[in-house]
């Protein structure tokens, strides 16, 4: 038997020393990828472009307050094999991240998304003011008339008002604005024509845009207590007879903003193409963005005779078949005096 010479010994020894230091750095590599990551915050944000590459995305993070290596970082991501599956997008991380769970984040596209509330009842002047308010929107409609913006939203020539769905809407930092915009009007749209394909045969509106119409009219007259089919119907019952719909949110709307809270009797006298006092119909759009509850109200009205409606000023309304009631309900509820 040949004995090992002292060299082939020192080999062997060198071989198993560096297998031993390969283990030792895969063992605290491992270690690492569990550990939570030490940050300059109590969060930090990162918005990861398209066509970012993973070094790249490894810098930013730590640019943006993780306090780590980023070529550990760009290691792990590389050595993972999903580098390339980062996904463009707004992220947040907070205390408690650890290497492998900010990988996973942004591979699955795990984004912080902001909200958007549209409420309804709102006008276009309302809606514009609580976008251009929005938080990490990219703001293109800011400077835009009404009119310009429908047709940056592919539009043109169609009133605004009303046509978008007061709903919450979640986006991504960054986005633009005209995006979440075409979202909500994408959404009207759909409810519309969902609302549209259900009409009663004898229903006395003749397309969907005085559906759109009537629905925000209904919207602005219900009272948290009231039924809006009952209001709905009210209003349909006029419309069937040529009766004005007097409606003073119709007026309220038309006077923009002159109104000044009080709504008074030579604004009710002032013929204009809101004043629904003066004039029979719809007016020539709608008033506000109505809920989907109103739009199954006009769709589907509480059956009733009544042609008058007055608030008791609790959030709900009388119903009248005739005037004379009515008019000893406005005198009750109104004018507070006796019958």
């Amino acid at each position: 038997m040949v004995a090992k010479s002292k060299g082939s010994r020192w080999l062997l020894s060198a071989l198993a020393l560096v297998g031993l230091a390969v283990a030792l750095a895969t063992a605290v590599a491992w270690h690492w990828l569990d550990r939570p990551l030490v940050l300059a915050a109590p969060s930090v944000e990162l918005s990861v472009e398209a066509g970012a590459t993973p070094r790249a995305v490894a810098e930013a993070w730590v640019a943006a307050g993780v306090q780590a290596s980023p070529e550990a970082l760009y290691q792990w991501f590389r050595w993972s094999g999903q580098s390339r599956r980062i996904r463009a997008g707004s992220y947040e991380i907070e205390p408690g991240t650890t290497p492998r769970q900010l990988l996973a984040k942004m591979v699955q596209g795990d984004e912080t998304l902001e909200k958007l509330r549209l409420p309804e009842g709102s006008t276009l002047r309302q809606l514009r003011a609580a976008v251009a308010a929005a938080p990490h929107l990219k703001h293109l409609s800011i400077g835009l008339s009404d009119a310009e913006l429908m047709q940056s939203l592919g539009q043109g020539g169609l009133a605004g008002e009303g046509r978008f769905f007061p709903d919450t809407y979640a986006y991504s930092r960054g986005v633009s604005d005209l995006t979440v915009l075409r979202r909500s009007m994408a959404a009207m749209q759909r409810r519309l024509d969902a609302a549209w394909a259900r009409r009663p045969a004898d229903t006395p509106l003749r397309s969907v845009d005085e559906l759109l119409i009537l629905a925000s009219i209904v919207e602005k007259e219900s009272g948290p207590k009231d039924d809006p089919g009952l209001v709905a119907g009210v209003f349909l019952n006029r419309l069937r007879i040529g009766m004005p719909l007097q409606s003073d949110p119709t007026v309220i709307y038309g006077l923009g903003e002159a109104f000044d809270g009080n709504l008074r009797k030579r604004d009710l006298l002032a013929d204009g193409a809101y004043n629904s006092y003066t004039r029979t119909g719809l007016p020539p759009t709608p008033i506000a963005m109505p809920s989907h509850r109103s739009l199954q109200a006009v769709i589907e009205p509480t059956p009733t005779r009544a042609l008058y409606f007055v608030s008791r000023g609790d959030g709900s309304s009388v119903f009248s078949d005739n005037l004379a009631d009515h008019n000893r309900a406005v005198n009750k509820y109104q004018r507070k005096s006796s019958p």
